[in-house]
């Protein structure tokens, strides 16, 4: 049966996120408050693990997942030919709501789907997932919602979607924001705005001028 915590709580919030880490090393599915909206998360390093998150989702290979880590340095040992523009964006807008897309390293032994190597990564602004990641490392996190039903902006709506297919739910009250973070390739010459979410292009650009936004 699924265990839930009141991360507001200080002595639920200790206990909570013990048991999450537990559950993650386990190969077990954990349900995350961030800063956009709830996630529901794997260790990103565990096949299994990810391949029971896409299931109990709905979601098919074909729609890889996202990874979360819970600092900037993490991206040293997960990403290839990061561009200056790259790391401009990330010291500009994480932790926060940008989702950058980037070459993975070959030698990662992880199958987060059909990504054709790459991987989408963020570092989130919510102190409940920064503490987790850095306990646990890398996640595959993607919103803890069914496929095609609303993401989740409080944990109850999470955990009549997936229920018991998730081992721990920490509950963190209401995220701070609904809207997704904005995504950004960055495997290509110039930067490329797949998703406008959070970030607009007119605040990217600030950053990296050069920025297109796909059609």
């Amino acid at each position: 049966m699924a265990r839930r915590y009141d991360t507001n709580d200080a002595t639920d919030r200790a206990t909570g996120l013990r048991e999450a880490a537990s559950a993650v090393r386990r190969g077990e599915l954990v349900v995350l408050p961030t800063d956009t909206v709830y996630g529901i998360g794997a260790d990103a390093f565990t096949g299994e693990a990810v391949a029971d998150l896409l299931e109990a989702k709905g979601r098919g290979r074909s729609m890889p997942t996202p990874v979360l880590i819970g600092s900037p340095n993490t991206l040293h040992g997960l990403v290839t030919d990061f561009s200056e523009q790259a790391w401009e964006l990330v010291d500009a807008f994480w932790p926060g709501a940008l989702t950058l897309v980037a070459r993975h390293q070959p030698s990662l032994q992880w199958d987060l789907g059909d990504t054709r190597g790459t991987v989408a990564v963020r570092m989130p602004l919510h102190p409940v997932a920064i503490e987790l990641l850095t306990e646990v490392g890398p996640m595959a996190v993607s919103s803890a919602n069914l496929t095609g039903h609303p993401a989740p902006e409080n944990c109850d709506a999470a955990q009549e979607m997936l229920g018991d297919s998730v081992s721990v739910y920490l509950d963190g009250g209401p995220t701070p924001g609904i809207v997704p973070s904005s995504i950004v390739d960055v495997t290509r010459p110039v930067p490329v705005l797949l998703r406008e979410g959070a970030l607009s292009p007119e605040e990217l650009r600030k950053v990296v001028p050069d920025l297109e936004v796909a059609n």
